[in-house]
């Protein structure tokens, strides 16, 4: 028989727990170690219990949740559970599995739960790393379109709505002109994948789309910066100028 996931629910509202817990009785797989209203608390439930899976608000007096992965030793799978979307990406830069908006949808939170599940009992090797497998399958040399993950599901982005690329840890926040992804792949293996005439690396953490750089601007002492369409501007480092100086007539 099937180990079940040890789960650790984290929130400062008791009801927001007790929603949580009763979403969870559908689940018989999940097994509910400990509720915590706090940061601290939570740290040494989710340590004690080595849990598999945390249900995580992020806003919480004295320790939030982004402060409670920073503090622990064990490393879970995460699905957040918040009324604040603004904090989407900083959420998956952590390996969150999913990001559910209060109040709670129980379609959406049980697919949520029914993915993290799988990735558990899979040791993570299906659903992060299925737009990297769908990419690989492509046959021309500088791709046209990409898989990226959003929610639950996988959109297909053609490569040419890209603006910039942005390297965080293990993944890549990719930005369009109104949308913003984040991509378990690299920045320098997804940089592999796309035209080097289009996308140009213009610091160690950034890359850029020409076709969506609007004009550089000078400062300090003959340095550079890009401003592109969406607004976002990007100093270029001295290392990568050369590849933008070579284009100026």
């Amino acid at each position: 028989m099937t180990n079940k996931i040890k789960c650790v629910i984290v929130d400062d509202e008791e009801l927001a727990r007790q929603l949580l817990v009763e979403y969870l009785d559908d689940h018989d797989n999940i097994e509910v170690v400990a509720e915590c209203s706090g940061g601290r608390e939570a740290i040494n439930k989710i340590d004690e219990f080595k849990a598999d899976l945390v249900l995580l608000d992020v806003q919480m007096p004295g320790i939030d949740g982004f402060d409670v992965l920073e503090n622990i030793k064990t490393d879970p799978f995460v699905i957040f559970c918040t009324a604040y979307d603004k904090y989407a990406i900083k959420a998956f830069d952590k390996n969150a599995i999913d990001y559910i908006l209060k109040p709670l949808d129980k379609k959406r939170f049980d697919r949520a739960i029914d993915r993290a599940a799988d990735r558990i009992n899979n040791n993570d090797s299906n659903f992060m790393h299925l737009s990297e497998d769908l990419v690989a399958q492509e046959d021309s040399k500088f791709k046209h379109n990409i898989f990226v993950q959003k929610s639950e599901k996988l959109v297909n982005l053609p490569v040419q709505n890209i603006v910039h690329m942005e390297a965080s840890k293990d993944y890549t926040i990719i930005s369009t002109k109104n949308e913003q992804f984040v991509s378990s792949t690299g920045i320098s293996k997804l940089a592999s994948k796309l035209d080097p005439q289009v996308f140009i690396r213009i610091h160690r953490s950034t890359i850029i789309n020409l076709d969506k750089l609007v004009e550089l601007e000078k400062y300090g002492s003959g340095n550079l910066a890009a401003r592109m369409i969406n607004g976002k501007t990007f100093p270029i480092s001295r290392t990568y100028a050369k590849s933008i100086r070579d284009r100026i007539v």
